[in-house]
């Protein structure tokens, strides 16, 4: 390549766009409209400069040889043949020589090899601009964004391809990404206590299945109609690290998240949960630390939990704020809404929950006296049933008391926020339905990016592509 004529049409094309701003405008005095002006053509020039750079530079490399001789095979130049490119600057027309065998087949184009741009349509730095703003926003936002503050700018639909073609290459090498990521990232030294938690969270499928949330006054749909989309469970898990504090909570330290799609009994999401449960055990310097299985009251998650050797070794806890939930609705059931009895009795047993563990039989004695002391309607019995069952099955996970003392969490406020943070805020909005590719295509960046781990795997992307 040679720099001097680079810098010749770099600085032709800068003079050129300048020149005729001063031509256009008024240049005695300053106002705000020829500043914004100024701004604008400096914007502009600062795109068609650095296209001009990229295209002279990249097309300076490109092979001159009649043959090459590649993979054991001769290929001869046969015709030139230009490319679009979408680079940080915009949109980029590239010349490249074209190469095939004389027995023809697959042409092979030199200069598309050199910069692992075969296949592809935008570079590095673009591709990884466009993925990361999607797992926080729309194509549609992104698009928006972009022309406002970029000097490129792809279509939604332009986004939304480049979103299933590197989302399909995630998936196929999850594993290794994940691999990667593990042996390239620390846990906290401070780490005393490690907490793990899942938890589902329903999202709308573009597939059939049962309507849920319908109000009971509306009609329903004649049985020849069928649903088009149904709600299932995703799941989100969390691995949050705290440093125990004397005579205090314990500090957060920070917490990572993996994620997954519905499906039956969220098989493929708890490996990948346990092989991170494995990541960090490995990882963690303090082989003493505490570790924790913190859920809510689920009983599916509770079966997995309880018959899994896997977490053996776990201290278990239901979380308290479910707990003292099923506690409210316990005395709203009994006593009434706003009633002062009923908020006494809630407070007195919401206070023994934090100060003894044998107290869940009490209450479970408590709220079997008051079902059989008072006149209840059919609602409130069942609200009481349903408490009754979550207490007695739970029990053993109830040791608020002893948590405490020990200084170790008792809230899954770390899962909930993800359900929130990583499924709902990007996944639920209104109108929102996901085929269950496209919707891993998402969630998968976007649990990378909550977890704090983009620049990880964008190295692992760019060792891929081999541009490290």
């Amino acid at each position: 390549m040679d720099i001097n004529i680079l810098q010749s049409k770099m600085t032709r094309e800068f003079k050129q766009m300048f020149q005729g701003f001063c031509q256009n405008n008024e240049m005695r005095q300053l106002t705000p409209q020829l500043s914004q002006e100024f701004i604008k053509t400096t914007k502009r020039a600062l795109a068609v400069i650095g296209m001009t750079a990229i295209k002279e530079f990249i097309e300076s490399y490109d092979s001159e040889a009649s043959s090459i001789l590649k993979d054991q095979k001769i290929f001869r130049y046969k015709f030139d043949s230009s490319r679009r490119y979408l680079t940080i600057f915009g949109e980029i027309k590239i010349n490249r020589r074209i190469y095939q065998a004389d027995k023809g087949g697959k042409c092979y184009i030199p200069l598309d090899e050199y910069w692992c741009m075969e296949n592809e349509y935008a570079t590095l730095d673009v591709k990884e601009s466009l993925l990361y703003s999607s797992a926080q926003n729309t194509p549609t936002e992104t698009e928006s964004l972009l022309k406002k503050c970029s000097l490129f700018n792809p279509s939604a639909t332009t986004i939304k391809r480049i979103i299933t073609k590197e989302g399909s290459l995630f998936k196929q090498h999850r594993s290794e990404i994940k691999e990667y990521i593990h042996n390239n990232e620390t846990i906290p030294d401070a780490t005393d206590i490690i907490v793990c938690s899942m938890d589902g969270v329903n999202l709308l499928l573009k597939e059939k299945g049962k309507a849920k949330g319908r109000p009971v006054q509306r009609p329903k749909k004649a049985k020849s109609e069928s649903g088009t989309t149904s709600y299932k469970n995703a799941m989100v898990g969390s691995f949050s690290f705290y440093q125990r504090i004397e005579n205090e909570r314990p500090k957060r330290l920070c917490s990572i998240y993996e994620s997954g799609m519905p499906e039956e009994k969220a098989l493929e999401f708890k490996k990948r949960f346990e092989k991170e449960v494995v990541a960090i055990e490995h990882k963690t310097s303090n082989k003493n630390v505490d570790k924790i299985m913190l859920c809510d009251g689920a009983r599916g998650l509770w079966k997995y939990i309880d018959h899994n050797e896997f977490y053996k070794d776990f201290d278990t806890l239901v979380d308290f704020y479910h707990t003292i939930e099923y506690l409210s609705k316990a005395s709203e059931a009994i006593f009434g809404k706003g009633n002062y009895g009923g908020l006494q009795w809630y407070n007195k047993w919401r206070s023994k929950l934090l100060e003894e563990d044998d107290c869940v039989n009490a209450i479970i004695r408590s709220i079997k006296y008051y079902r059989d002391s008072y006149k209840l309607s059919k609602n409130q019995k069942d609200v009481i049933k349903s408490t009754l069952t979550f207490f007695r099955n739970n029990k053993s996970r109830m040791l608020y008391a002893n948590f405490i003392q020990r200084g170790l969490p008792i809230g899954s406020g770390p899962v909930e926020a993800a359900c929130k943070t990583i499924v709902k805020q990007r996944m639920c909005r209104s109108g929102m339905r996901w085929s269950r590719t496209g919707g891993e295509n998402v969630l998968q960046f976007r649990t990378i990016v909550k977890s704090n781990r983009w620049e990880t795997y964008w190295e692992w992307y760019k060792k891929y592509k081999k541009v490290a």
